[in-house]
């Protein structure tokens, strides 16, 4: 402008570099961007121990030409803002730029109090909601208000507290005056009204990182532990018992089949029982009689009222104790035993759980065939029969061996076995006859409406490897995306400050601040806008990873939470320390780059 030049051309010199500076950011990111997917899916597919054999290196190209759409619409909108700036400059104001601070409206510190003791209370009922009244959030639309009620709190916090920090430690001139306090604390008021906004989102991307990441990991460790415990065995079989004869749904083999076991359905479609080992096979029983909501007794209103969608007329599996410890004794768990007139309930899915206990607590009693039971234990006990990627058994009544549980009470026939083979290759074999669609054995099954079902340890660990892989996957991504992305606008923010603010930093060498003092100053500058929304951010996630771990009950679990923290708490330090340091190391260069 001093040379004469006009806006426009000047707006196209702005073209010009930010085009350029676009193109090589994005074929850059994009060459990293490709590598660098096929990493994170090695990455976790490793972490699930995923078979690997089959792993090709993928390009999408509809992901490369989104990602050019949207950076190319992203980047439009920063030229236009740039040549829309660029109109409103005055060649005056450029000049005398670096000799003018940022407007400040001081703010009234009663007001800031004020609002900060508002934005705290805001932040407790938050908090209060996500974790002891987290029951009450079962809808998006009940979790929707929380998160802007937390987000505005965040706002006003930093809001209040940029207007009375300074105040604060001006009243304590030992802090105050101390070495180049003031002029950190004054640098950091210079630009108090951005400093809000930023230290906002800042503050909520950290939150969503480190929520996000603990959770993730925690699911993972959580299903791995939980994938070697609840697949004790090879397979598990079971089907309809006792279909009525009155019952026009089913054909009369199917209705005969019924009455037999498993193992001698298997026989009779010409399966070799051979091939099967540990063999265990017990009947299950339900009746109309016993339903959940009877088994809840007293409790039942309270817990209809917390969990309304549940179905309580849902009859109960019961089952005989010495059928039950077949299955223990096999499986490699607790065994149980049983009084004439006592009763227990298996369940470890842990809202359930809490439900059942209540009830065992207030020692309610059942009925079954005109015999009464009471709880033998004043809570639930841990135990299943189904295999699962985990802990999921809403509820199993054990009951006495003397329990007189009729022929047309039983409901389920349940067969668990081992592959009697060595090879992978000899139970994939097993496998495909017994739970694949395109199976022969299955299809002659299903021909006759005899429909046994099948769950086997490989089906199982292949699925749940494969939802988990899914979830840690983007979990990842969109946590490192979170973290970068903030850390990055930190030290892009702290760098300009920098590049701003020059000349005060002559100022300071003028009036006999030596480089150390400089550099302690510097440090502290970035060291504190660093710190500010991370501290927040952690304080946030304190609540966050439990209303996550909470949203996936069944899945993860707290017990795992330690390491899940540990490792993220590792991946933040490096990337945020990375950028803290080059931020840091950026700004000293650019203070003692002076003409």
């Amino acid at each position: 402008m001093t040379l004469g030049m006009g806006k426009r051309q000047i707006s196209k010199i702005i073209w010009l570099e930010t085009i350029l500076i676009g193109i090589i950011s994005l074929v850059v990111g994009l060459i990293v961007g490709v590598f660098g997917s096929q990493f994170m899916s090695i990455l976790v597919a490793k972490m699930f121990e995923a078979d690997m054999s089959k792993f090709q290196f993928v390009f999408s190209e509809a992901a490369c030409v989104k990602t050019c759409v949207y950076f190319a619409i992203m980047y439009i909108l920063v030229l236009i803002f740039n040549t829309i700036s660029i109109s409103r400059y005055k060649l005056i104001d450029l000049i005398t730029a670096t000799k003018k601070n940022e407007q400040i409206k001081l703010k009234n510190p009663v007001l800031c109090i004020i609002v900060f003791i508002m934005a705290v209370i805001m932040l407790i009922y938050a908090y209060y909601k996500v974790t002891i009244g987290v029951h009450t959030l079962t809808t998006a639309e009940k979790i929707f208000p929380i998160i802007i009620i937390g987000t505005i709190a965040t706002f006003l916090v930093f809001w209040s507290l940029s207007g009375f920090i300074l105040r604060l430690v001006q009243a304590r001139p030992k802090i105050y005056l101390k070495n180049t306090n003031m002029f950190v604390l004054r640098q950091l008021n210079n630009k108090i009204n951005t400093t809000v906004v930023s230290m906002t989102v800042i503050c909520l991307m950290l939150f969503m990182t480190i929520t996000i990441l603990s959770s993730a990991l925690s699911l993972r460790n959580t299903m791995q532990k939980d994938l070697k415990e609840m697949t004790p065995v090879d397979i598990n079989l079971y089907k309809k018992a006792n279909i009525p004869f009155d019952d026009n749904d089913y054909t009369d083999i199917a209705k005969d089949d019924s009455r037999i076991t498993v193992q001698e359905t298997l026989k009779k479609y010409n399966f070799d029982l051979n091939k099967l080992k540990d063999v265990v096979e017990i009947p299950i029983y339900a009746t109309d009689e016993l339903t959940w909501a009877d088994t809840l007794g007293d409790t039942f209103k309270e817990a209809k009222a917390t969990f309304s969608m549940l179905r309580y007329d849902t009859a109960e599996e019961i089952i005989k104790v010495s059928d039950y410890n077949k299955i223990a004794k096999l499986y490699g768990i607790q065994e149980y035993n049983l009084n004439d007139n006592e009763y227990m309930i298996l369940c470890d899915f842990d809202n359930m759980k809490s439900l059942r206990d209540k009830a065992l607590a207030q020692n309610t009693q059942i009925e079954i065939a005109g015999q009464k039971y009471y709880p033998k234990y004043k809570n639930c006990q841990s135990g299943y029969i189904y295999m699962s990627t985990s802990h999921v058994n809403v509820g199993i009544i054990l009951v006495p061996d003397s329990c007189n549980l009729t022929e047309d009470m039983k409901e389920t026939t349940f067969l668990a076995a081992n592959y009697n083979v060595n090879t992978e290759e000899e139970k994939q074999e097993i496998e495909d006859i017994l739970t694949s669609d395109e199976s022969e054995f299955i299809n002659n099954l299903n021909k006759n409406q005899i429909y046994l079902t099948g769950l086997s340890k490989i089906s199982i660990i292949e699925s749940s490897v494969g939802l988990a892989t899914i979830i840690v996957f983007v979990a990842i991504y969109l946590g490192i995306i979170f973290l970068i992305a903030s850390s990055a606008i930190l030290a892009l923010k702290q760098l300009t400050e920098s590049s701003d603010n020059k000349e005060r930093y002559v100022i300071l060498r003028k009036i006999g601040a030596d480089e150390k003092m400089i550099n302690m100053a510097l440090f502290k500058q970035i060291g504190i806008f660093f710190m500010i929304p991370l501290i927040f951010a952690i304080i946030h996630s304190i609540f966050g990873i439990q209303f996550g771990i909470e949203m996936m009950s069944g899945l993860a679990s707290s017990k795992d939470l330690l390491p899940s923290i540990i490792a993220t708490v590792i991946i933040i330090g490096v990337v945020y320390g990375l950028y803290f340091w080059a931020t840091y190391n950026g700004s000293k260069r650019i203070i003692k780059n002076i003409d």
